[in-house]
């Protein structure tokens, strides 16, 4: 029985350690500028880790000090955030399954648009009222001021690799045909019907184009690169904590097959 006992509290060690990349994931999230602006993921995840953090403590308690109902607890407790992170998982596959940048022409950055995304992403950017918030937190970053440092030359900026947000926010769509002064100031539009975000530009420094829907493109682009990458590391995890799970239970079932042999055996003596 004490040997049992003491491999399920090894195990809910190993459990207590697996929490630390959820957690830690969660915080990467909340780090990111976009994902800070946003506020959407980051504190499922942590809240997450954190529970399943205290549920592992509660195990690890439970198996060195043989409270058997702790470890029942335990053992429910971890199912249920099994099954959440399972579903947490699908959710971010599913939610980022579409989208991706278009080739523009003469053009080395990639465009986005927003109809590519999932309907639930956007459902975050499409509201008004969530966007003026986001577009305020987005705008008092510096993304598109770094362009203007990096750039001087029309060519150089043309081949050049810039992220989503940067592609999307800080200048017109290439449709537009506006000519290119620096990255973020462009004059004379040659068609401003092809797309709507060509009205929706400005040469104001404050405004550029925070007010398009290609901005909101980038930032669903960045958030699913993110996100991607966030849930590799919660499969990773999920996989083995399952692992780790179904250990414990087979721990715990032959300690208790242990405990009533001993009582069987004491019965008989």
């Amino acid at each position: 029985m004490a040997l049992s006992n003491n491999v399920i509290g090894c195990i809910n060690l190993i459990a207590l350690l697996l929490s630390i990349p959820v957690i830690g994931s969660g915080i990467w999230l909340a780090m990111e500028p976009d994902n800070s602006c946003v506020k959407i993921l980051q504190w499922p995840v942590i809240i997450l880790g954190i529970l399943m953090l205290f549920v592992a403590v509660a195990g690890l308690i439970g198996g060195f000090w043989r409270i058997p109902w702790l470890l029942i607890v335990y053992l429910i407790a971890m199912l249920i955030l099994i099954i959440l992170l399972a579903c947490l998982v699908v959710f971010i596959y599913m939610v980022t399954l579409k989208g991706a940048g278009h080739l523009a022409p003469s053009r080395a950055y990639l465009e986005y648009r927003l109809d590519d995304y999932s309907g639930w992403l956007r459902r975050r950017v499409r509201s008004s009222f969530k966007w003026d918030r986001i577009r305020n937190c987005l705008g008092s970053t510096n993304m598109c001021a770094e362009l203007n440092q990096s750039y001087r030359m029309a060519q150089d900026f043309f081949n050049a690799h810039i992220g989503p947000l940067q592609s999307g926010c800080c200048k017109p769509p290439t449709a537009c045909g506006y000519t290119y002064i620096n990255p973020t100031y462009w004059i004379s539009p040659i068609n401003t019907a092809a797309d709507m975000d060509c009205l929706n530009w400005s040469n104001d420094q404050n405004q550029l184009c925070y007010n398009c829907d290609s901005c909101k493109a980038g930032l669903l682009e960045n958030l699913k690169r993110e996100w991607r990458r966030a849930d590799v590391i919660l499969v990773i995890t999920l996989v083995a904590f399952i692992f780790v799970y179904v250990i414990g239970c087979c721990a715990f079932r032959n300690a208790k097959t242990e405990d009533i042999f001993r009582r069987y055996k004491q019965g008989y003596t």
